[in-house]
């Protein structure tokens, strides 16, 4: 079941295409008749002459302020690629979350109760 498009979704209207690979069709525009090649070596990072210093990043302070606002400002971004909950998922969950609570609670409040029984009886 394929959910409905949401806010920070990367590509609106992508769903359809999870749904008809979901029921087992390809999409016609993902069929390449080319084999595929894993490769197999280790990743290595290309590095310029421009990178290879942090000082190379023009417009950055590096100052204690020019960090901490650096940080923030990777905090928001962070925070902005998050796919949120519905009101209605975040409702669902926390039902989730508070049923399962109060059934675990009871659970060790009756094994409590009744292995507290059985040692006043055996040493009582």
């Amino acid at each position: 079941m394929a959910e409905k498009d949401r806010p920070g979704d990367d590509v609106p209207g992508d769903d359809e295409v999870f749904a008809d690979a979901a029921d087992g069709d390809v999409p016609d525009d993902d069929v390449d008749d080319a084999p595929v090649s894993r490769g197999g070596g280790t990743a290595v990072a290309e590095r310029t002459k421009d990178s290879d210093s942090p000082k190379a990043k023009s417009g950055r302070r590096t100052g204690l302020f020019g960090r901490v606002g650096g940080f923030f400002r990777e905090v928001i971004s962070e925070l902005r690629k998050v796919i949120w909950p519905t009101r209605k998922e975040l409702l669902t969950y926390t039902g989730v979350v508070i049923v399962f609570v109060v059934v675990m609670t009871a659970i060790v409040a009756g094994l409590d109760y009744g292995l507290g029984k059985a040692i006043l009886w055996a040493l009582g």
